[in-house]
């Protein structure tokens, strides 16, 4: 006997197996289960100035830039994650502030122009259900090592990034009195993304093609938080070192750092499912 797909449900390929269970769903095709999971989550942060020609060169159409052309960089290392019954993996994320106008709103947000994962689960929800531009890199703990914490990640062995802060000192301050690196955009609505899936078999063009905003998120405690001095490096590479994302660290490698801004290490507790990810109208 043949399968039909439950309605009101989420499914992933392949479906012949019954809902897939992930962060926004459990194995018996419950939403909502996991929602502000009791994760720990250590986020490395790293701010520079840049040119704005470049930046807007990585924007969609309809896209502006918005502010200084500040690039930041901050690399998640989680564990204790509700749906992956408490494991952890660690992601590396490259963004900067950008507007939106859609039909029938304007969405200002940090734009997420990348987002490596170092784990297959997360990259597939976050790609299909959530529209984030996720892919696969290598992503080993921090080392720390007289007083510079240390950030790398790669690609099948290949070295294309690296991250440093050093120069740490605790901050116990209220939101409002905070350095540049801890403080929250107000006029942000939440992060944009840019969601495009190719059409099968009709080359070139598009089954899905839309930008997505993730709502700012409130439910994170912060456990401890520092600032120090920081600086990031992309590596240049090539086709053969990395022939599926040489075109995207290439870019980020050629992005001029005028100065560096902000440096910060943030540990925190808890966080959504994003179920209240939604389509700019």
């Amino acid at each position: 006997m043949t399968y039909r797909l439950r309605p009101k449900t989420m499914y992933m390929m392949p479906t012949h197996f019954g809902p897939m269970s992930g962060p926004r769903q459990d194995p018996n095709g419950n939403m909502g289960v996991f929602d502000n999971d009791d994760r720990d989550t250590e986020s490395l942060s790293v701010s520079f100035l840049s040119r704005a020609d470049q930046l807007e060169d990585m924007l969609p159409d309809r896209f502006c830039l918005v502010g200084d052309p500040v690039v930041t960089v901050t690399a998640n290392y989680m564990t204790n994650i509700g749906w992956l019954a408490g494991r952890g993996y660690a992601i590396l994320s490259v963004t900067f502030n950008a507007g939106f106008q859609g039909a029938k709103e304007y969405v200002e947000g940090p734009f997420m122009a990348v987002l490596w994962e170092n784990m297959t689960e997360p990259i597939l929800t976050g790609r299909e259900q959530l529209g984030f531009s996720k892919i696969f890199c290598e992503l080993p703990n921090p080392i720390r090592d007289n007083g510079v914490v240390n950030c790398k990640a790669s690609w099948d062995g290949f070295q294309f990034f690296e991250m440093k802060i050093s120069d740490l000192s605790t901050v116990k301050l209220s939101d409002q009195e905070q350095p540049a690196s801890l403080q929250k955009n107000k006029q942000s609505q939440g992060t944009l993304h840019y969601k495009y899936i190719p059409r099968t078999g009709v080359w070139g063009e598009v089954d899905a093609e839309y930008t997505v905003l993730t709502p700012r998120d409130s439910s994170r405690t912060i456990v401890d938080q520092s600032v120090g001095v920081g600086s990031v490096e992309f590596r240049s590479t090539t086709w053969d070192d990395m022939p599926t994302q040489c075109m995207i660290v290439n870019t980020l490698s050629r992005l001029e750092i005028v100065e560096y801004r902000a440096a910060s290490i943030v540990r925190t507790k808890g966080a959504r499912d994003l179920l209240n990810q939604r389509i700019v109208e």
